[in-house]
């Protein structure tokens, strides 16, 4: 890639239109796996799980080193920066006016305990305050004993995150607009089972903003 194409990314970066991943400056705005296979569209009504998403940066090289580092070896202290990077990211998607409230991917409870924190919940609280938003840190809970997704395919995605999810108190959600965060975006499995559980309990519109979005090949 050409420094002048890396600036342009970098300055003006072009997301595919359905799940916020970066594209090449040369591709089209929607990305390859969009096009091929929609990861936030119900297969039995056709509604999105998901009605809009951004990424902040690509899972990839200096930043997967980074990102990992603060999800897996308590590097808590990059936190600040990793919410400059977020709350750009939402502001430039989203009408943030328009957020009701924010709320984290929660994790299981031997994640719970194996790590001492939730990296998502702790972005999320953050840009919450940045935003003026209210953050629903206990809406919802993860139920049973999914495995970590990261050593699946995409079709054991989908189905080891399928019913782990909880909405504990439905009038907080029910008729607003949330705004899900979470640390990494692969496929959007748990995304789009976070957001059909926020849904069927009433929550009117779903958005997501994620630290990083990986890039397949």
């Amino acid at each position: 890639m050409s420094i002048l194409r890396r600036v342009l990314d970098l300055l003006w970066p072009r997301n595919c239109e359905i799940c916020g991943r970066p594209v090449d400056r040369d591709a089209r705005y929607i990305c390859a796996d969009c096009l091929n296979r929609i990861p936030f569209v119900r297969p039995e009504d056709g509604m999105y799980e998901i009605d809009d998403a951004a990424s902040a940066v690509r899972f990839e090289c200096e930043t997967r080193e980074i990102i990992n580092g603060y999800k897996f070896r308590d590097r808590i202290w990059l936190r600040d920066d990793f919410v400059d990077w977020i709350e750009a990211a939402a502001r430039s998607r989203f009408d943030v006016s328009a957020i009701d409230a924010v709320i984290a991917i929660p994790t299981t409870l031997g994640h719970r305990i194996n790590r001492g924190y939730n990296q998502s919940a702790l972005l999320a609280e953050s840009l919450a305050k940045r935003l003026d938003r209210r953050f629903l840190g206990r809406a919802v809970a993860r139920t049973g004993h999914p495995k970590r997704q990261s050593s699946l395919t995409e079709e054991e995605r989908v189905e080891n995150v399928k019913g782990t999810f909880v909405v504990r108190e439905p009038s907080l959600v029910r008729g607003r607009t949330i705004l899900l965060v979470d640390d990494i975006m692969t496929t959007g499995s748990t995304l789009s089972e976070c957001s059909k559980t926020l849904k069927a309990a009433g929550a009117w519109r779903v958005w997501s903003v994620t630290l990083a979005r990986s890039v397949r090949t």
